[in-house]
């Protein structure tokens, strides 16, 4: 059977799947809409949360971009797997013990401040808009290449879906849809990387095989030298080297780590389980299920890049294979013959270079260009929207409770009934999908750098919050909404500087102290640090009533009873 068939069996049998746990695990009230009832077993939150953190970004751009940057793409794995270990360890458990199930409803009750759970609310909105939008770019990429169909068709094909799950199911309904998503998405990552690094190392284990010899039929050597080799060859980089600074690369990465731990559908996940001992549990679960997808993902760069490489480079563009065609119709691949040769000139001089690659197609084009079965390709694609639109979920819940929880049921609209405020949160998720389907077909870059710019948002306005709240029971209501504002309002317009007002000035020359957009989040969290230190000072100290709670979310034992 061809690519195009297997892909439409895999879709509706798993599309099938995630509707019809939305609709037998349908939301009948506030409790299950957004925490699942409290009743989910570790293990499942383990998977659902795994699935829910590993988005589109992780399974779709991540590897394309460390195929494409060498050493200086790991900056996201380190990033967001060391900044998941930092929030299990570090906040989820407080978090859980604190007993509110939002970042704003934390902040508003910490803070003992309205006004803190505003900006807290208009912070979480815009983070979960940035970090959707991603999501929604990526279901597009995948609908476009294997149902054939253009980007804006896939994108609302995907908006549609999404929509349906999240607004029958709820929190209850996305935790199980996102253990289906988690077993989808990971099966249809390892099957082709264990099909690659035997076909080209004839290591069964794709991590053994990143650093194993290459088969006679690849050349022989051992992948890494045979690639810097390649690479340089064609004037491209040293895979192996990086060449961004140091400080950027650093920046980058704590942003994300620090972007992790104040994601708010992240944070939410812990208190979907029944007490704080399963909190710990899950989060540990998790881990594991992170760490099977992130230590492969560096192979899968290797395996891509050196087979594109031996594909295309130099090749007939009259011969080139079925694959490179059907990815040209999507506009994500295009070949130009400046010289008129016929030939694809794949060089790292941009003059004379003749092939662009969307770096975001290379993990799900490498199946195809390693001339894997049909039936593999198309398991990517499924497990490619398996992780997109899990994490668009999330995120769009996120939104709905931010609007319905917190900012009407516990500010302008405390009257309002349980009934109202479960309206309220599927209408608000209705409006959040028609604006992250338009970002999705219209993006600002690659699927992890629009993600990255939602980590450095989260981090300097959420991070800083959320730690302080939980280790400094004399910080107040001045100081954490003085360091919110002040961190998000640079993060955000540093990134909307370079991106949108003057993106040819986005280089290292023209960034301050040569920090990316991408990596200024730390920066915003330093600044909204230095504010909220220099605020509390200035103010008096929170209420005594507070300080006891924020000594008591650090002794063992379950929620706190307010």
């Amino acid at each position: 059977m061809s690519v195009q068939i297997w892909t439409y069996g895999f879709v509706f049998l798993t599309f099938g799947l995630y509707i019809g746990i939305a609709i037998w695990s349908r939301a009948g009230s506030t409790s299950e809409f957004y925490v699942a009832g409290g009743g989910v077993h570790p293990l499942a939150n383990g998977m659902a949360t795994a699935a829910d953190w590993m988005s589109a970004a992780s399974f779709i751009s991540m590897a394309g971009l460390i195929s494409f940057l060498g050493r200086d793409g790991t900056f996201y794995l380190m990033g967001w797997t060391g900044g998941y270990v930092l929030l299990a360890l570090l906040l989820a458990p407080y978090l859980r013990k604190f007993g509110k199930f939002t970042v704003p409803d934390f902040i508003g009750d910490r803070y003992y401040s309205q006004s803190a759970r505003l900006i807290a609310v208009f912070c979480a909105i815009v983070v979960s808009f940035v970090y959707v939008c991603g999501q929604m770019q990526g279901a597009g990429i995948v609908f476009s290449r294997f149902l054939e169909v253009d980007i804006t068709t896939g994108v609302i094909i995907g908006m549609a879906i999404v929509f349906f799950y999240a607004v029958m199911g709820g929190m209850k309904g996305i935790t199980y849809t996102q253990v289906a998503q988690y077993c989808v998405l990971i099966f249809a990552f390892m099957v082709p990387a264990i099909f690659i690094s035997i076909m080209m190392t004839g290591q069964p284990i794709p991590q053994i095989g990143f650093g194993s010899e290459l088969t006679e039929a690849y050349g022989g050597g051992y992948l890494l030298d045979r690639l810097d080799g390649m690479s340089e060859a064609l004037g491209f980089a040293t895979y192996t080297e990086g060449q961004r600074s140091t400080q950027d690369v650093f920046f980058i990465t704590a942003a994300l780590m620090f972007g992790t731990a104040g994601l708010p559908h992240v944070i939410i996940r812990f208190f979907t389980v029944p007490n704080v001992r399963d909190a710990r549990r899950s989060a540990g679960y998790a881990l594991i299920f992170i760490a099977i997808l992130y230590t492969t993902a560096p192979a899968v760069s290797a395996f891509a890049r050196t087979n594109l490489i031996n594909t295309v480079s130099n090749l007939e563009y009259s011969s080139a294979p079925e694959w490179f065609s059907k990815w040209e119709t999507t506009g994500l691949i295009s070949f130009d013959d400046k010289n008129g040769d016929g030939r694809i000139q794949y060089v790292g001089d941009p003059v004379a270079n003749e092939l662009n690659v969307n770096r975001d197609i290379m993990v799900l084009a490498n199946p195809e260009i390693a001339e894997l079965p049909n039936w593999v390709v198309a398991l990517v694609a499924a497990g490619a929207l398996a992780a997109a639109l899990s994490t668009a979920a999330g995120l769009l819940l996120v939104i709905s409770t931010s609007v319905a929880h917190d900012m009407l049921k516990c500010t302008f609209m405390p009257q309002i009934t349980e009934r109202q405020e479960l309206l309220y949160a599927r209408l608000s998720i209705f409006v959040a999908v028609l604006i992250a389907g338009y970002f999705g077909i219209n993006p600002p870059a690659y699927v992890a750098q629009v993600v990255a710019f939602a980590f450095g948002l989260a981090a300097a306005s959420f991070f800083p919050a959320i730690v302080l709240g939980i280790f400094n029971k004399k910080m107040n209501k001045q100081g954490a909404i003085a360091g919110m504002i002040a961190g998000f309002t640079f993060t955000a317009g540093y990134i909307i500087y370079f991106r949108f007002i003057n993106p040819a000035a986005d280089n290292a020359d023209s960034w301050l102290f040569g920090i990316s957009p991408e990596g200024i989040g730390t920066m915003g969290t330093l600044i909204n640090l230095a504010f909220a230190t220099v605020f509390a000072k200035l103010y008096p100290e929170p209420p005594a009533e507070v300080q006891e709670i924020v000594e008591n979310i650090r002794l063992p034992g379950e929620a706190i009873p307010r």
